[in-house]
C-alpha cells in the first residue's frame, strides 16, 4: 500500500505528521498532488479542541496542486494539470446547491448531519495538509490555474480571499458605502479589498498590529482604528460624523468584535459575520435597538466551486488585488508542527504560511 505524509489530528493540542495511505478515488473524484497549502485559523480551532473532528483525520482545506489521477467519469480535465479546489466542495446537485447555497451542501457523518457540510476537507473527509488529497465531485470543484500565476498567487483563493470577499458581498456593500472591518487578519484584509472592489469609498479597519494596519492601507482601508487607543465605537462614530457605517464586517469571532460591529451600524445597517465563534454570542438589547432597528445580521461560509475559484483567480491575474503580502512565512510539510506552533501563537508577525511537500 502506497503511503504519504499527512498532518493528522490526534487529540486536543496535538496535530502531528504521520504516514497514511494515499487516498483511493471514486469515478467522480480526482487525486490531487499537493504543491502548496497553508494553515487556517479554523485549523487552530481544531487543534485547540474548539471545533470537533474525528481523531486521525488529515487536516487542512486550502489545496493548490496538480492532478495526479482522474476518476473514470471525470471529463474536461487531464492528469498533470495545475489546479486549485475551494475549501468548500459542493456537489452541484444537492438541495442546498440547487437553492444557490452550495456552501451548505450538507454531509452526513457518524455523528449525523452537519449544516456546514459543504466544508468537507479537514472536517468530514481527509484534508490537504498532506502530499495528496482526494477531491470529491471533481468536475464541480477543480479549477485550472492560469499559466501566468504561481502557487502563492492563488493560495488565498480557496478560502481566505473567497471568505473575505463574501463578507463584503453578503453585506451588500455598494457604491459610496462606509464599511468597518473588525480584525485585520488575512480574512479581514481580504474583506477590505472586497469592499473596495464593490464600491465602498470609506473603509475603516480595526486592529492594533502595525504590519497588518500597513497592509490594510495598501489594500484599500481609508482609516484605521487602533482598539488599544480608546473606545472603538466612539472612534468610528466620530469618523462617520455620528452616522455610523452601512456595513460592519466581523472577521475574528469574539463577543467584543461582534458587539462593536453591531454598535457602529447606522439604522438599517448590516452586520456581516465571518468569524468562527467558539462560545455563545450575546446580543445586547440596546445595541440591537430591542429588535426594532431594521438591522440585518448575516453570516457566510466561504463560497466554493470551480466558478468561484475561476473568478477569484481572474481578480488576482488582473492585478486589481495583490494578496502576496499575506504570505509571510514558508515551511516544508516535514516541518508543519513547527508551522502550527508559530501560527497558533501568532509569533514573528505571521499572517499566512505556505506549506510545500
Amino acid at each position: 500500500m502506497a503511503l504519504m505524509k499527512a498532518a493528522i489530528y490526534v487529540e486536543k493540542d496535538r496535530i502531528v505528521l504521520e504516514d497514511k495511505p494515499i487516498p483511493e478515488i471514486g469515478p467522480l473524484d480526482a487525486l490531487m498532488r499537493i504543491s502548496t497549502t497553508t494553515i487556517c485559523g479554523t485549523d487552530v480551532h481544531i487543534l485547540r479542541g474548539e471545533y470537533p473532528v474525528a481523531k486521525g483525520l488529515t487536516v487542512g482545506h486550502e489545496p493548490v496542486g496538480v492532478i495526479e489521477k482522474l476518476g473514470s467519469e471525470v471529463r474536461g480535465f487531464h492528469e498533470g494539470q495545475r489546479v486549485i479546489a475551494g475549501a468548500i466542495t459542493p456537489s452541484g446537485y444537492s438541495n442546498a446547491c440547487l437553492c444557490g447555497c452550495g456552501a451548505q451542501d450538507g454531509a452526513r457523518t457518524a455523528h449525523g448531519f452537519k449544516a456546514i457540510g459543504g466544508w468537507k476537507f479537514g472536517n468530514v473527509i481527509d484534508g490537504c495538509q498532506a502530499e495528496y488529497v482526494r477531491v470529491p465531485d471533481a468536475m464541480a470543484n477543480l479549477s485550472p490555474i492560469p499559466d501566468s500565476l504561481n502557487d502563492e498567487h492563488v493560495l488565498m483563493c480557496p478560502d481566505i480571499m473567497s471568505t473575505g470577499f463574501s463578507g463584503a458581498e453578503r453585506g451588500g456593500v455598494t457604491i459610496g458605502d462606509t464599511v468597518a472591518v473588525f480584525a485585520l487578519g488575512p480574512i479581514g484584509l481580504c474583506a477590505v479589498a472586497g469592499a473596495k472592489m464593490l464600491g465602498a469609498t470609506t473603509i475603516i479597519g480595526v486592529d492594533t498590529v502595525a504590519a497588518r494596519i500597513s497592509v490594510a492601507r495598501e489594500m484599500g482601508a481609508s482609516h484605521v482604528v487602533d482598539f488599544k487607543q480608546g473606545n472603538v465605537v466612539a472612534q468610528i462614530m466620530a469618523l462617520t460624523d455620528g452616522r455610523g457605517v452601512d456595513v460592519a464586517i466581523e472577521a475574528l469571532g469574539t463577543q467584543a468584535t461582534f458587539e462593536w460591529a453591531l454598535r457602529v451600524l447606522r439604522p438599517g445597517g448590516t452586520l456581516s459575520s465571518l468569524g468562527v465563534y467558539s462560545a455563545d454570542l450575546r446580543i445586547p438589547v440596546d445595541a440591537y435597538a430591542a429588535g426594532l432597528g431594521d438591522y440585518r445580521i448575516v453570516s457566510t461560509l466561504c463560497p466554493g466551486g470551480k466558478e468561484r475559484m475561476r473568478r477569484l483567480m481572474a481578480v488576482v491575474a488582473s492585478g486589481r488585488v495583490d494578496v502576496s503580502p499575506l504570505v509571510t512565512h514558508r515551511f516544508r510539510l516535514d516541518d508543519i508542527e513547527a508551522a502550527y506552533e508559530l501560527f497558533a501563537n501568532q509569533r514573528d508577525g505571521v499572517m499566512k504560511v505556505a506549506i510545500t511537500p
